[in-house]
C-alpha cells in the first residue's frame, strides 16, 4: 500500500495484530553484557534482565524492501505512514513474572493507538504498539511502545532545548558511547535504522549531531541502574519518555533518586539538559 496521511486509512491499522515466538538463547544475553561492558555471566535457567527481550524476537525484510533509512518499509504490520523520519518516543512497562534464558517465549502484538497531529516542527503521527511477552497461557510482562513519525527537518530549524536535569539526585553515572558500542546494539536488535552507525545519513538527511544512541538502550541503561538502587529486585512497572536525542560525540549521565518504592531517572546530555525521562516502581 502506498504511504499516506490520511488519518481515516491510518487507523485502519488499529487492532492489528501479530505473534511471534523465539527461544531467549543464552548468546545474545552474553553479548548484551558485553556489549555493557561487563563479563559474561548469565546461563541457561537465570532470569533475564528486564528490556532485554528487545534482543530477541528479531525482524526484518529483504534489502530490496528497506525503506531510505534502513528500517523494513511501512505497511505490513506497521502502517504505512508517509512521514520520513521515525524515532522511539517512550514507553510503559507492567511485570508480573520472571522470563529464563532458555525458554520458548512467545510475543503477541497489537496496534493499540494511531493518531495524526501537528507539532511545532510539522506533521506527526503517533502509533502505539502493545506487546505481551510470556508463555502460551500467561504473559509474564506487557509492554506499551510509543512510536512518532515526523516531517524531515527544516534547514533553518534549532534544536529544542529541554530543561536541566538538576543536581537533587542521588545516584549519578556516567556513560561514554561510541561507534563501536552504538554498532554492537544494533547488531543485537537487527536494527537497520541509519541514524546509529551511518553518519552522514544521521547528519545530512535527519539532521543529527552525531550518530543517535538508542532510546532503548539509553531505557535499558536507567532499568539497570534502578535495579541496582533497589538491590536486584524485581520492578512491577518502568516507563521512560524520550526528551531530547544522545549522541556518539560526547558522554552522557545517566540519574537516579529513590523515594520508598519508586526510582525516578533521567539521562542527561553532556550540558546537563533532559534527554530521557523514566520512573521504576517496585
Amino acid at each position: 500500500m502506498q504511504p499516506t496521511q490520511d488519518p481515516e486509512i491510518l487507523r485502519q491499522w488499529i487492532g492489528r495484530k501479530e505473534m511471534l515466538e523465539d527461544t531467549l538463547h543464552v548468546g545474545p544475553a552474553n553479548l548484551m553484557e558485553m556489549t555493557l561492558d561487563r563479563v559474561p555471566a548469565l546461563g541457561s535457567g537465570d532470569t533475564l534482565p528486564p528490556l532485554w527481550h528487545w534482543i530477541y524476537f528479531l525482524r526484518s525484510a529483504p534489502l530490496s524492501a528497506l525503506g531510505r533509512d534502513g528500517h523494513p518499509a511501512k505497511g505490513g504490520f506497521l502502517p504505512p505512514v508517509a512521514l520520513p523520519r521515525r524515532m522511539w518516543a517512550g514507553g510503559r512497562f507492567g511485570f508480573s513474572d520472571d522470563v529464563h534464558i532458555g525458554e520458548n517465549v512467545r510475543k503477541t502484538s497489537v496496534i493499540k493507538d494511531v493518531s495524526v497531529k501537528q507539532g511545532r516542527s510539522g506533521a506527526l503521527c503517533f502509533v502505539t504498539v502493545r506487546h505481551e511477552i510470556g508463555d502460551a497461557d500467561r504473559p509474564a510482562f506487557w509492554e506499551e511502545h510509543d512510536i512518532v513519525y515526523r516531517e524531515d527537518p527544516s534547514p533553518s530549524a534549532t534544536p529544542r532545548l529541554t530543561v536541566p536535569v538538576g543536581d537533587d539526585w542521588q545516584h549519578k553515572e556516567t556513560v561514554t558511547p561510541s561507534e563501536v558500542m552504538l554498532f554492537r546494539y544494533s547488531a543485537l536488535t537487527f536494527n537497520g535504522h541509519r541514524i546509529h552507525y551511518d553518519r552522514d545519513y544521521a547528519r545530512d538527511v535527519e539532521g543529527h549531531g552525531g550518530l543517535v544512541v538508542h532510546g532503548p538502550l539509553i531505557a535499558t541503561l536507567l532499568m539497570d541502574l534502578a535495579q541496582r538502587v533497589m538491590g536486584g529486585a524485581r520492578p512491577e512497572s518502568f516507563e521512560f519518555r524520550a526528551a531530547s536525542p544522545l549522541f556518539d560525540t560526547a558522554p552522557f549521565t545517566l540519574h537516579a533518586r529513590q523515594k520508598g518504592q519508586t526510582v525516578t531517572l533521567a539521562a542527561a546530555t553532556p550540558e546537563g539538559r533532559l534527554a530521557m525521562s523514566a520512573a521504576a516502581r517496585f
